[in-house]
């Protein structure tokens, strides 16, 4: 095994190295500038070489050349300014073209008098003054290009550092060169003084760059490289052409003038290194790093940092020694300079001190911070080395794991992910180390990790990078798992047996007609079966609905108890069940029908058994109806015809299997015919009434709104109570509208929507609440309109939106309330007519939800704005804690997604001060007022609100929060205790009543 090799960190998740950025061709295209440049320099330098061929040609290249490669330096630096406003380095470029302009007019004077002319350039003359102007915008783009200290001991240790420098290169070029005869003797005093001023302004040139080395910015790291390049090789060749023994034999030409063509060259090529590398352009997108920096990079360029004051005291004294060589005095300069300069590091030195104690207190104040924030922090905080070992483990592991800290140290993280999670675990990881840091800082995941007890918690973690590995910052959400499992469940079963309820039973059978289910191979197969007790009302009435119950739940068990493993026993509501039996297709049709009609006698038997309740012995029969699956079938009609095969048994004398025939279904259709004619009669004459039951604000008793009821008028002008005669839409018609018992709380004939009586009751809300707007009272008005109606041709939002604007009612005094979904009814459609009327600005609420129809499903793709509780869950509030948690979590669901929460039918005080308890806003029922009619409504209305039950007992701030979105008035609380209420008489189970003959 190579050394390489060798080194590869066993780390499980880490990814393959990626395939640097750019293509294959990326490297050619950044080198081919440089390639030229190179070219360009090394063709000058060999010309220098060779005398370019003639003492004319040579004089030439060394004046003009070198201007011509100045000016280029200028133009490029002022035009990539220019070009790119919104490079932080704009003024420093801009600085770096004046400094190049400087040089290249300094060379073409000196071009004009030696080329041109054809005289010795005189001195001083105009071209001295450019070369000596050349330092100082060099000098202050330098500034802008270093990293500006962020405190004022940073700035002083900068000046420090700068002096030290040029002080050091002072003592020691005034001992090597400055201190020359030949720049004293003869010479006036300015001239003097100009020959000094060139090569000290070169002294605090090179001593910026020097300091700049150690403090450039990290930003545009290759273009500040080659700027520091460029003028520390332009003030080497100034040191040079300084030296007196170089300058007595210069002329132009020679090969000192290719380190200055070189030097503007750099320059020029300087601004665009950043944009080529993808730092500096406007339109390119940033890119990451190909290659991380080497870790070594940053010691070493600390290291030489911090010797860099003693390297420059250390020329300093060489500087000094070379003064004093011959055994005579020190020159007053040396030793002025070289008093400076150790002084300098002498406060340099005492800032640093001072500086170090001020960061290490910091640090040790920081350190302690986090580690209590660390160890007090109820998450589990861990990191992971390369290898996928840990290297540490908060304390907070010992309450959320059951495991000692120091224990899971030096484990694998892998050994404690469940089996089933691990490779969704490291997948996920490898991913995200794949990703660039810029274009995802952090990941989240979620898994279940063993306890130390033996089980499994659900373990969210939120992922972060860290040298290499990875820090897991872990919470257990183990009970908010298990709460959304609860909720789902609760949302799919029935409350009282839990068994599966209509939705998920529908929802399997369209599975099973998919051939979808595993172990499926004959959709064909599958059979639905109907189950409905006979004689369960009387129970109720004689025993008790507590009885009836308990009645329920056991036939419940005993159908979930009696059907094979793979099939679904269901409740759809009040003393109706079902059954779905999967087929196998390794049979004909014959035994296919054979064998279920085996297994649904052997049901009914089970089903009419004696049942144990109360201390004493009930008695119930079951009448079953029987539908097998045919090609092209829909769930929906399949479940149609086991419900008509059912009532066919109840007809035939109950206590009897039926298997579905087309008869049943014509006869079926005939009577909804008959019924949906007399519907029609009954309104033609005007034998409804329009009443309006308030909607109070548990809160406060405000009326925040008014729902709309149908009800059927006698020929002598009495209106039906909700409990008494219903009209004829409320017998139960074949097909029925709705499976199960309908509500006992409301007249069907208000049908709530069915029909024409839908249509009725829209019109009439609307025409009632527009002059109720123009009285004054603006309140809203809620009307409730089947699924079914509202996805047909006669009740659109166009329509909707022309009745509301031929009344002059606004949208927003408009409140439909979406009745059950139905099985049959679409969603995909429901959304867009749903999305439609919220388009308009009318208000959507999801009625009864909770009872036997509803469903996430509806939750999840409406965009409703309140959602209102099933009179089921409000019955059972007070006494039954399953009902109560199962009501809490509804409502905390209509809490999170911003919905108002409306409780139908409190009759009760007690249930009233229990909904305010568990959060619910706003109630309906006869606690505050019964439906009333036009005159009292308004009454009502004047009078603004209800005494609301409880309020003594409800502390300040109490209740939970909901956000409403929609017509009705939002209200904010806090949370609340629970504590006992008294426990009202449970509501009836209905027995399905036998249609009309």
């Amino acid at each position: 095994m190579s050394a390489r090799g060798a080194e590869q960190p066993r780390f499980p998740w880490l990814p393959r190295t990626a395939r640097p950025h750019g293509g294959p061709g990326a490297g050619e295209r950044r080198a081919f500038p440089r390639l030229v440049l190179a070219a360009l320099c090394g063709a000058y330098a060999l010309g220098a070489l060779l005398g370019w061929g003639s003492p004319a040609v040579a004089l030439f290249m060394g004046d003009f050349g070198l201007s011509a490669a100045a000016f280029a330096a200028a133009g490029s630096c002022v035009h990539y300014a220019r070009t790119h406003p919104d490079t932080p380095f704009r003024p420093a470029w801009t600085l770096f073209g004046i400094s190049s302009a400087m040089a290249g007019l300094g060379n073409g004077i000196w071009g004009w008098y030696e080329v041109v002319l054809g005289v010795p350039v005189p001195s001083p003359s105009a071209a001295d003054f450019c070369f000596l102007l050349f330092a100082p915008p060099a000098i202050v783009g330098l500034l802008v290009l270093a990293k500006r200290p962020v405190s004022r001991a940073g700035w002083t240790r900068l000046v420090l550092d700068t002096w030290l420098v040029g002080g050091s290169l002072l003592t020691l070029s005034w001992s090597l060169a400055l201190d020359h005869p030949s720049y004293w003797q003869g010479e006036s005093l300015s001239l003097v003084a100009l020959s000094l001023a060139y090569p000290l302004m070169d002294i605090v040139l090179i001593s910026m760059v020097l300091a700049l080395h150690f403090r450039r910015s990290s930003t545009h790291r290759s273009a500040v490289n080659t700027v520091i390049g460029a003028l520390a090789l332009t003030v080497l060749c100034d040191a040079l052409f300084t030296s007196p023994l170089l300058r007595e034999n210069y002329s132009s030409g020679q090969i000192l003038d290719a380190g200055w063509f070189a030097g503007s060259l750099l320059l020029a090529y300087a601004p665009w290194v950043g944009c080529r590398e993808g730092g500096g352009s406007r339109h390119a997108p940033p890119r990451p790093a190909v290659r991380p920096p080497a870790p070594g990079n940053g010691a070493v360029a600390g290291s030489l940092a911090a010797l860099a004051p003693y390297l420059a005291a250390a020329v300093c004294t060489l500087g000094i020694l070379y003064n004093v060589r011959d055994g005579g005095a020190i020159d007053p300069v040396v030793l002025l300079t070289g008093c400076t300069v150790v002084l300098a590091l002498v406060v340099r030195q005492g800032i640093m001190l001072l500086e170090n104690i001020r960061l290490t207190q910091e640090l040790a104040q920081k350190e302690n911070h986090f580690r209590s924030l660390v160890q007090g922090s109820s998450d589990v905080i861990m990191i992971a080395s390369p290898a996928g070992m840990l290297r540490y483990v908060s304390p907070a592991a010992a309450g959320v794991y059951g495991r000692e800290p120091d224990k899971l140290v030096g484990s694998e993280l892998a050994s404690l992910i469940h089996p089933e999670d691990l490779g969704r675990v490291l997948h996920e990881v490898r991913r995200f180390l794949a990703t660039p840091p810029r274009e995802e800082a952090s990941t989240r995941i979620e898994c279940r990790i063993r306890h130390a007890s033996g089980r499994w918690l659900n373990i969210e973690s939120t992922v972060n990078r860290y040298q290499g590995g990875l820090i897991f910052n872990s919470r257990d959400v183990t009970e908010r798992v298990r709460l959304q499992a609860q909720l789902q469940h609760n949302a799919s079963h029935d409350p009282l047996t839990d068994l599966p309820n209509r939705s998920l039973f529908t929802e399997r059978v369209r599975q099973a007609l998919g051939g979808r289910r595993r172990g499926d191979a004959g959709a064909g197969h599958t059979a639905v079966l109907y189950i409905d007790l006979d004689g369960f009302k009387a129970v109720n009435d004689t025993i008790g609905h507590q009885a009836g119950d308990e009645l329920l739940v056991q036939a419940a068990r005993r159908l979930r108890e009696a059907v094979r493993a793979g099939d679904t026993a269901a409740r759809l509501g009040g003393d109706e069940f079902a059954a779905l039996i999967v087929g196998d297709g390794k049979c004909d049709r014959a035994e296919r029908e054979y064998r279920v009609l085996e297994i649904a006698e052997r049901l009914r038997t089970t089903l009419s058994r004696p049942y144990r309740v109360e201390g004493g012995e009930a008695r119930v029969a079951a009448s079953i109806g029987v539908a097998f699956a045919e090609p092209g079938v829909t769930p929906a009609v399949l479940m149609r015809h086991a419900d008509l095969a059912m009532y066919r048994a109840k007809q035939a004398g109950k206590n009897r299997v039926e298997l579905y025939a087309s008869q049943p279904q014509a006869e079926a259709v005939r009577r909804a015919e008959l019924t949906t004619d007399r519907l029609r009669g009954v309104l033609a004459e005007s034998e409804f009434a329009l009443l309006h039951q308030p909607v109070v604000e548990l809160s406060s008793g405000k009326i925040a709104s008014v729902a709309a009821q149908a009800r059927r008028r006698s020929a002598r002008g009495v209106l039906f109570p909700p409990g008494g005669p219903q009209p004829a839409p409320q017998a139960r018609p074949a097909p029925p509208a709705q499976y199960g018992p309908q509500p006992p709380h409301g007249p069907a004939a208000d049908a709530r929507g069915d029909g024409d009586a839908g249509r009725w009751l829209l019109r009439r809300a609307v025409e009632q609440a527009a002059e109720r707007h123009q009285a004054g009272y603006r309140v809203p008005v809620s009307v409730r309109l089947d699924a079914r109606r509202l996805t047909d041709r006669s009740t659109t939002p166009a329509t909707v939106e022309a009745l509301l604007s031929r009344h002059g009612l606004p949208p927003d005094a408009l409140v439909v309330e979406l009745a059950d979904t139905d099985p049959r009814v679409s969603l995909d459609e429901l959304e867009l007519w749903v999305t439609a009327l919220r388009r308009i600005g009318v208000g959507i609420t999801l009625d009864g939800f909770g009872g036997a129809h509803s469903g996430l499903a509806a939750l999840r793709r409406l965009p409703a704005d309140a959602l209102r509780l099933d009179r089921t869950l409000v019955d059972g509030v007070v006494d039954s804690p399953r009902v109560r948690k199962i009501t809490s979590g509804l409502l905390r669901i209509a809490d999170d997604l911003g919905m108002l929460s409306v409780a139908d039918g409190v009759d009760l005080p007690e249930q009233a001060a229990a909904l305010r308890a568990l959060g619910c806003t706003h109630a309906q029922g006869a606690a505050f007022s019964k439906p009333l009619d036009e005159h009292r409504l308004r009454r009502a209305l004047a009078r603004g609100s209800y005494p609301v039950a409880g309020e003594e007992q409800r502390s300040p701030g109490a209740g939970r929060s909901v956000v409403v979105a929609g017509s009705l008035p939002a209200h904010r609380s806090g949370p609340t205790a629970r504590g006992p209420v008294a426990h009202p008489p449970l509501r009836s189970n209905s027995e399905t009543s036998v249609p009309p003959t």
